[in-house]
């Protein structure tokens, strides 16, 4: 027994890197998007979930192999090689889509919070708002404080645990026939509703270019080399399908559950899962969704400094006072949708939506300099390798477009 556990946890340790990219991309504005997609439109656009998930495996393979090659992140290479300006450009659109997200993720958290604990409460108005954000503010706090990347790492294996158990098990109850899942993968878009901007949004969710750029830092801090390159296409592997299985999960329930329904804020998706599912059912899968906002909370505030060290091209001190300032920041952006209102659900679509639109601009970049032989000698990408990296760039520009024109709808 002992030996079986010293195995698991030497396999666990292999894919925390693909395990923390989990964490970060399942959060609530894929449970949001992915919940809107299944319940106005039911399994149709599986296939854009399925093609990202496919694209992802390959980008996170790429990036990897760039920084196991070279010893470089990618912001510090886009500096180095196509200057200062540019990167900016990129590394400003991150953090302003991350921060957006970060507003959402904690109102949708809150808003399920305060429905399910209504009968607890004499008045049946819930928990209390503010309180709830306030101790989630001070647990993320807490967590971050901690400034150690396998302390990081252990607290994302149990957010991410507990969501897939939630989602998974809420699916059996409410899963869609296997005829209409087949039928989603047919690649076609409604043309009524918001089906643009939810297009494109779940490519955001699933590759969005931070996804890559998370991935090469973490590779670096890993210490892998090219050497290490089985290890990491498994862990690459496991993220992706654990992202698809999650994501599959997510618009199957509410594929089921919500046929029909235009979802407008995270309660409905609580409530109307009840009639099919029970409240226990309810209970987990509401579960699911507070673990995935702690899940993807947790990076997203991690994400400043880390982005600001990849930029310089320095290791990120997480106990400096510059880290800890950028985290409190963060923290009080989350804050902006519990106290202040709005509706949590636009803000994280659009918020998927626009991580989607400086994709395309960082897939070119990559692809140019993995074809550079001073930087990857024996390394560079094959005439296969580009074709799939053409075929990508190719797919992010057309949902940025598609994204862009969906945004311009809404408003």
């Amino acid at each position: 027994m002992k030996n079986f556990f010293t195995k698991a946890a030497v396999l666990l340790s292999s894919i925390s890197a693909g395990i923390f990219l989990i964490g970060y991309n399942i959060g609530t504005g894929s449970i949001t998007t992915m919940a809107s997609a299944g319940s106005e439109y039911g399994m149709t656009l599986t296939w854009a979930l399925l093609l990202s998930c496919v694209f992802t495996y390959y980008l996170i393979i790429a990036f990897s192999r760039y920084t196991m090659v070279t010893g470089r992140t990618v912001l510090h290479s886009f500096r180095c090689e196509f200057g200062a300006p540019v990167t900016l450009f990129i590394l400003l659109s991150m953090l302003v889509a991350e921060l957006v997200s970060s507003m959402g993720l904690m109102g949708v958290a809150i808003e399920v919070i305060v429905e399910c604990s209504r009968p607890l409460t004499a008045d049946g108005e819930g928990f209390n708002r503010i309180a709830i954000a306030l101790l989630f503010a001070a647990l993320l706090g807490y967590l971050c404080w901690q400034g150690r990347q396998s302390f990081f790492e252990k607290i994302l294996c149990i957010f991410v645990f507990l969501m897939g158990v939630s989602f998974v098990a809420t699916m059996f109850a409410v899963i869609p026939s296997p005829e209409t899942i087949l039928e989603g993968l047919k690649p076609s878009i409604p043309q009524h509703g918001n089906a643009f901007v939810i297009v494109s949004s779940m490519v955001g969710t699933t590759m969005g270019a931070i996804i890559f750029i998370v991935r090469s830092i973490l590779v670096r801090d890993k210490g892998w080399t090219i050497g290490d390159m089985r290890i990491q296409k498994r862990d690459a592997l496991v993220s992706v399908a654990v992202m698809f299985l999650l994501s599959f999960a997510i618009m199957a329930c509410a594929a089921g559950a919500m046929s029909g329904e235009k979802i407008d804020n995270a309660i409905q998706i609580v409530r109307l899962i009840e009639p099919l599912a029970g409240r226990i059912g309810t209970a987990i899968f509401a579960a699911g969704i507070v673990a995935a906002a702690l899940s993807s909370l947790f990076p997203i505030l991690l994400l400043a400094p880390w982005l600001l060290s990849d930029y310089r091209g320095k290791p990120c001190d997480m106990r400096s006072r510059e880290t800890r300032l950028l985290l409190f920041g963060g923290l009080l952006c989350s804050l902006a949708v519990p106290i202040f209102g709005g509706r949590p659900v636009h803000v994280m679509i659009i918020s998927q939506t626009l991580a989607v639109i400086a994709t395309p601009l960082i897939l070119i970049f990559m692809t140019i300099l993995l074809n550079r032989r001073r930087l990857m000698g024996s390394h560079r990408a094959s005439i296969p390798q580009n074709v799939v990296y053409i075929a990508v760039s190719i797919f992010a520009v057309a949902m940025a477009a598609i994204g862009i024109a969906g945004i311009g709808k809404l408003f």
